[in-house]
């Protein structure tokens, strides 16, 4: 909610309820001074939890996903969709096909896409699966994206396109818009006090966290 304006701000009034996205790590912060062209109007139909939560995941995914130029009917793998076996269920109930880590796994990557292959991967992970993605599945290089495996980059040339890529009001308006509408699930895995911060940050460390943590002032 916008607390004070600076001079020459018209696109938005003190009280408006809005979307906004920092730079600079400022998610302990109970107040943040942004630019004016760094926020969106929040719709009515989305919590403030999802609100807080959205840039940060949704821009990373957004930006990874039009790197790749997925098209329609095309298979793409995940690397961290979610935080393992116990989330299974709930990727099923979005449209995906878990194949968990272990033996084995660009065979069973292939033999869980309809065409028999992989077209593009994202990996939100790192640990080895650009390389896999290169060598084992052969998945052309400009259609693997990382954003933790920056060694790989160099090595195999492969895209690094995150958040920063995506880093505009436009691409918040427009994500805030498929939530509103029901089209985009941010699951919210906790809520903490800013007071409780260590405790979130404990919870993180357990790495089987399904959707964002949100720190409440």
């Amino acid at each position: 909610m916008v607390a004070e304006l600076g001079s020459g701000v018209g696109d938005f009034a003190v009280g408006d309820e809005v979307i906004g996205f920092s730079m600079r790590r400022s998610s302990h912060a109970e107040y943040v001074t942004l630019p004016a062209t760094q926020l969106t109007a929040k719709p009515s139909e989305i919590s403030w939890e999802v609100a807080g939560a959205l840039f940060v995941a949704g821009a990373t995914a957004y930006a990874a996903v039009r790197a790749v130029r997925l098209r329609a009917e095309e298979t793409v793998a995940i690397a961290g969709a979610a935080g393992g076996p116990s989330n299974d269920a709930w990727l099923t109930d979005h449209g995906a096909i878990p194949i968990n880590y272990g033996d084995d796994l660009p065979a069973r990557l292939r033999a869980a896409a309809p065409s028999g292959h992989i077209d593009a991967l994202l990996d939100f992970f790192g640990g080895g699966y650009v390389a896999m993605a290169v060598e084992d599945l052969n998945v052309p290089r400009e259609r693997v994206d990382t954003i933790a495996d920056f060694a790989a980059v160099e090595q195999f040339g492969v895209l690094s396109a995150g958040g920063a890529d995506a880093a505009t009001a436009a691409v918040l308006a427009e994500l805030a818009d498929l939530v509103a509408r029901g089209q985009l699930d941010v699951p919210i895995a906790g809520v903490f006090a800013l007071d409780d911060v260590r405790d979130a940050f404990r919870h993180v460390e357990l790495r089987h966290t399904r959707g964002k943590l949100v720190l409440r002032p």
